[in-house]
């Protein structure tokens, strides 16, 4: 069974029921098959190969949904473009896995370099110049795909994650570990018929692994105008919305939007979030805004939704909020010592995962594919331990990640652009807890002799090609950046008097 047919069995059995929403349009499952199986045939038509790759660089449409399920039923690789990413690093994308089409709103187009892709599709109704997708529907509507022959090992979706000196690292993310995504998500969170899904975070991200467990069960995606926190807080209160993912970042924006204690969400069963840890002081805030209906997830993009995942019941118990709770139906989990034994009840180690659920590597990189997953094992680069109640506690990482507002930004690709200011010797990026963002990006700058550069010109060096997520929120220079013996740059100390500086700053 592949993903796709999870959407294709609710279609027949639930023909008439609504699948998205958004604004005035309705799209039942009987039309919505009809939309893709045409996008589908479509895609096939402009390359007929099975498994080539398809950029999508869109925000949270019905557009895009249809071409996302076209995707995988032409039995093609998605190879989804995050539109907030600046145009260098999504070129970088598009140069590194060589999709044949790339399907994207007119906004986007004039701002990727697309010169090498086979085929372009026009999002919307503005006039490019590339063929329209609604044209495309039009035209092949009523067909259906040929049958790809592709096997469950083979992969269905290359998703980034980061990368090392400008290198984007593609997670090859196979059909089986998706169809566990499903049975995972179906099972852990009980979704059915009834479920009105919020489509909040991007489809890009964490929304896709959303998309077809509720699909799977005739349940209904609403597709706000925007992803306001005024626009999202109204979608609660007038959709019936009973299920949701966010970070934690948009949750906290969305109580400050409201600006006051509680509010009262009748429909809402299921709030979760994931992406990033929450505190156990807004664990508490959050569930005396939305009522006991926040859960919580543990995954990550080598191994999705879910290792872990936490019920609103086990939240009723304040002593599990520092959990991310128990391991998924399908997922093998385990606690491993740096030599590679597994590790007993309560004991800190490496978190590790096998079976399905895991990638099948990483996109034209045997060697770091090799170094992630051994003898079977996933290395998440996260510490843990589980408890004697099978409760999963995170505790560090050993890989450098700084998780803000949700996404990874891996220190190195900050580094690697700020080295490359005439005025700057060496830097070392780091994440400072944050109230609004988990994690704030910070970086501490030794200057070249002679040299000069101000906080805001750095930052104005490094946005345009990295964007604002990972361009650092602060800069800190150093005359002399603290080393180790062996002269490496020692983060720890750079953290440690970071942290002891704002803590004054906040005191005085």
């Amino acid at each position: 069974m592949f993903p796709i047919d999870f959407f294709y069995r609710s279609a027949r059995l639930s023909p008439d029921r609504i699948a998205l929403l958004s604004g005035t349009t309705a799209l039942s499952y009987a039309e919505l098959r009809l939309r893709v199986d045409a996008a589908a045939s479509a895609l096939q038509a402009l390359d007929p190969t099975p498994g080539s790759r398809v950029g999508i660089c869109a925000g949270n449409t019905l557009e895009h949904v249809i071409a996302l399920l076209a995707v995988l039923a032409a039995g093609k690789v998605w190879v989804p473009l995050n539109w907030r990413n600046p145009a260098s690093e999504l070129d970088r994308i598009v140069a590194f896995t060589e999709p044949s089409i790339v399907v994207a709103e007119p906004a986007h187009l004039g701002t990727l370099n697309l010169a090498s892709v086979g085929a372009v599709i026009a999002l919307g109704d503005a006039a490019t110049g590339q063929p329209r997708f609604q044209d495309l529907l039009d035209r092949h509507r009523g067909e259906t795909p040929k049958p790809h022959g592709r096997s469950r090992d083979e992969v269905q979706a290359i998703k980034f994650t980061g990368g090392s000196t400008g290198v984007p690292k593609g997670v090859m993310q196979p059909y089986r570990a998706w169809v566990t995504t499903i049975v995972n998500q179906v099972h852990a969170f009980g979704f059915d018929a009834d479920d009105r899904y919020l489509v909040a975070a991007p489809v890009t991200h964490g929304t896709s692994t959303y998309l077809l467990p509720i699909l799977a069960v005739g349940g209904c995606h609403v597709l706000p105008a925007d992803a306001k926190p005024a626009t999202l807080l109204q979608c609660f209160r007038t959709q019936g919305i009973t299920t949701t993912f966010m970070p934690p970042t948009l949750l906290y924006m969305l109580v400050a939007e409201a600006g006051t204690a509680s509010e009262h969400f009748p429909a809402l069963k299921h709030l979760i979030y994931g992406g990033a840890p929450m505190p156990p002081e807004k664990i508490g805030r959050m569930r005396a805004f939305f009522g006991p209906v926040l859960e919580t997830t543990y995954g990550q993009t080598e191994a999705p939704q879910v290792v872990s995942m936490m019920r609103a019941e086990d939240f009723a118990d304040e002593s599990n909020w520092r959990s991310v709770g128990r391991q998924g139906l399908l997922t093998d989990m385990a606690i491993m010592d740096p030599q590679g034994a597994l590790l007993p009840i309560g004991e800190v180690g490496e978190i590790v995962v096998r079976g399905d659920l895991v990638m099948a590597g990483y996109w034209k990189m045997p060697e770091k594919s090799a170094e992630t997953i051994v003898d079977g094992w996933l290395h998440t680069g996260d510490r843990g331990y589980v408890d004697a109640r099978g409760y999963l506690y995170l505790k560090d990482r050993l890989r450098e990640v700084v998780i803000t507002g949700g996404f990874n930004v891996y220190p190195i690709d900050v580094e690697s652009v700020l080295d490359q200011h005439p005025a700057v010797h060496e830097s070392a990026v780091f994440g400072v807890e944050d109230d609004k963002w988990g994690e704030a990006v910070h970086a501490a700058v030794q200057l070249k002799r002679g040299a000069a550069a101000t906080a805001q010109e750095l930052i104005a060096f490094v946005k345009p090609e990295l964007g604002s997520v990972k361009t650092p929120k602060v800069i800190h220079f150093y005359d002399d950046l603290p080393r180790s013996v062996a002269g490496k740059v020692h983060k720890v100390t750079i953290k440690a008097e970071v942290n002891a500086k704002l803590k004054k700053e906040t005191m005085e």
